[in-house]
């Protein structure tokens, strides 16, 4: 994924626009350790001098944390770093978690229609026939499915080229991510999901953004329809 940086202009800053870049289309996500100073430079034709300054940007705008002895890491910004711990001290409901995915999803899905990548579609397609291979399997991976589940939409925000958006998404999808297995091993959701999937997939590639957002839509409410199912389920079983 490393490229050499052109020898033209700021070296430094050209660094540093590779690094955010990577880490914006989640090519490095946080928790990823950098190879070393030495490998770094030569990865981008660089020399450790500019190597050193960029990091020490990168890590004076909390996109890198250097652990002496261990290495370079990649770290949350700033903005999701703080969200995750105003949330993670409050009591967020089934019903307004699905309405933040409404409000977020929607409109994201209609951006990627118009503005991602053909590259950025054909790694959605990867995520589905990934997902497709697992529900084929005998005994299907759940946790491994609703970690695609969470690529399949997180890729979607990628694509609608909005920086705020994406932080915000991560923060949403990791606080679903621990009930989203609930949901996929209701009996016949899995179908239900990844046929929502391919509709999306369909009208993004048709560049539909009205169509992209009406699938989007449609899949989060049958999502939301099937976890508060299964919520009552659980309450009708514990009473």
């Amino acid at each position: 994924m490393w490229r050499p940086v052109t020898q033209q202009g700021n070296l430094t800053e050209r660094i540093v626009g590779q690094v955010e870049q990577l880490i914006l289309d989640q090519s490095l996500r946080p928790g990823d350790r950098l190879p070393s100073e030495r490998e770094m430079a030569t990865l981008l034709a660089v020399s450790r001098p500019s190597m050193r300054e960029a990091v020490r940007i990168l890590q004076a705008n909390g996109r890198l944390e250097v652990r002496h002895g261990q290495g370079v890491f990649v770290t949350a910004p700033s903005s999701e770093r703080a969200l995750r711990e105003r949330l993670a001290s409050e009591e967020i409901t089934l019903n307004e978690l699905y309405a933040m995915r409404e409000v977020l999803e929607v409109p994201a899905g209609g951006w990627a229609a118009e503005k991602a990548a053909d590259t950025r579609l054909s790694e959605l397609r990867s995520v589905l026939d990934r997902m497709s291979a697992i529900l084929d399997a005998d005994e299907p991976d759940f946790d491994e499915l609703g970690r695609l589940d969470a690529e399949f939409h997180m890729t979607i925000a990628i694509g609608a080229g909005n920086r705020f958006l994406q932080q915000t998404s991560h923060v949403l999808y990791d606080i679903l991510r621990s009930g989203m297995e609930t949901t996929l091993t209701i009996p016949g959701r899995t179908t239900v999901a990844q046929d929502d999937h391919e509709r999306i997939w369909s009208a993004l590639t048709a560049r539909d953004p009205a169509a992209t957002r009406r699938a989007v839509r449609a899949h989060i409410r049958g999502a939301h329809a099937a976890a508060i199912r299964r919520v009552e389920q659980q309450q009708r079983a514990g009473g």
